[in-house]
């Protein structure tokens, strides 16, 4: 690990004033970056830390219903904190990493690494979520451009994320058991307009909407909707862990379980 400076702003306006500075870079709860660090694999100058700054911490309820997370959010409060208004969303943060992780890791950190197995991009897409920044609101649908690539400029920092609550959702996840990521999880909501399906873990593009199943679940919500449909294996993740071909079943697997958990 090569030497740096850590900043400690107190406020998200000190945070962009140190952001503003060559090569500083943004650190949240630090689960991809410290290892990235001491891999030697980034050597920035200047890290501002955000887990003190209060207004990008918590859990609140908007007026319209929805579930909004501040970025700095840990993994940990939003299992406790929105269980009651959103228990898919809440289970699915308390089953990543181990509590050293969920104590550490943030929501925000999470989206804006994009990890193509992590846990909160398939949540955000399979709500149609709004990652809201410094700058702009960015509709989920937008957000996700690739494998570890997102709409994210260059010192933009994830203020909030607003989750729409379905009638009825669940995430289900076949996890890794020495990292617990996800090998294929799979986040399916039902809203009064329709069905989505995102899966994480399973393609070389990253998190993805499975637009057949959607089609199939919107008309009938059950898992023997999807009976009848496959994916190809074609742009699925290969890897010691599992086949393309495993991941493409596994994604099928998964949805129907998921379907059948949200009842």
């Amino acid at each position: 690990m090569y030497a740096f400076e850590l900043v400690r702003p107190a406020t998200l306006d000190e945070a962009m004033t140190a952001l503003g500075a060559e090569e500083a870079q943004a650190l949240g709860g630090g689960q991809t970056l410290i290892p990235t660090l001491k891999q030697r694999l980034a050597a920035p100058a200047k890290l501002v830390c955000l887990s003190g700054i209060a207004e990008l911490r918590g859990v609140c309820i908007a007026d319209d219903g929805a579930v909004c997370v501040g970025g700095a959010t840990p993994h940990a409060v939003v299992a406790a904190d929105a269980a009651a208004h959103y228990p898919a969303l809440a289970a699915l943060a308390g089953n990543i990493g181990d509590p050293a992780v969920r104590n550490r890791g943030t929501i925000g950190g999470s989206l804006a690494n994009n990890d193509p197995s992590a846990c909160y991009p398939a949540a955000a897409l399979g709500s149609g979520a709004t990652i809201r920044t410094v700058n702009r609101d960015i509709a989920a649908d937008d957000f996700f451009q690739g494998m570890f690539t997102t709409a994210l400029e260059d010192g933009e920092i994830i203020t909030e994320v607003r989750f729409p609550v379905p009638e009825r959702a669940a995430y289900q996840k076949f996890e890794q058991p020495a990292s617990r990521f996800a090998l294929v999880g799979v986040f399916v909501a039902k809203y009064a307009s329709g069905v989505r399906v995102a899966v994480t873990g399973a393609s070389e593009g990253g998190v993805f909407r499975w637009a057949e199943a959607e089609a199939a679940l919107s008309a009938d919500f059950s898992a023997g909707a999807i009976a009848g449909l496959s994916l190809e294996a074609d742009m699925m993740i290969g890897d010691l862990h599992g086949s393309p071909e495993y991941r493409a079943h596994l994604v099928k697997v998964l949805t129907g379980r998921a379907v059948t958990a949200a009842g």
